[in-house]
């Protein structure tokens, strides 16, 4: 699995990143009995304009997950974490997390949030909580990363 910055001006890989979102958020939706999750219903165009910075897993050319955040000097705010179903219980999604805390290491706060009947992702906040970590993240998922990141590629290049 190769992490690449995501790049939403062209448009083969906002076509992608679209296509894989709304089979994520496709499982979302069915695991929390909610169909109104806004990016199951974004346009091409609204991805695009969206303004967040993007991180993608491909495997084998092919994009398996991605990540966006925006980051205001302090905090980075995760607004997108979406994997592959065929790609699910791989580590796709923890080490998108880990890059994207990376590239932004002066930040001291992250945020992300999940719809509250999402199990996978509650369990998940649950079993990764570090009391010796250097930042915490808030938010209804709470997780907390160490100090450092073992992604695989630096995502700022």
């Amino acid at each position: 699995m190769q992490l690449v910055r995501l790049d939403l001006l062209h448009l083969d890989t906002a076509a992608a990143l679209l296509e894989l979102q709304r089979r994520a958020y496709r499982v979302e939706a069915e695991l929390i009995g909610f169909e109104g999750i806004p990016p199951l219903h974004e346009t091409l165009e609204e991805l695009r304009r969206c303004g967040e910075t993007f991180l993608g897993a491909c495997d084998d050319e092919r994009l398996i997950g991605a990540i966006s955040w925006r980051y205001d000097g302090t905090t980075i705010d995760i607004h997108r974490l979406v994997v592959d179903p065929d790609a699910f219980r791989r580590g796709v999604g923890s080490a998108l997390l880990g890059a994207a805390l990376a590239a932004e290491p002066a930040a001291i706060r992250a945020v992300v949030q999940t719809g509250a009947d999402n199990a996978p992702a509650g369990a998940r906040s649950t079993s990764e909580r570090d009391s010796s970590a250097r930042r915490t993240l808030c938010s209804k998922v709470a997780f907390a990363w160490p100090a450092s990141s073992s992604a695989s590629a630096d995502p700022r290049k």
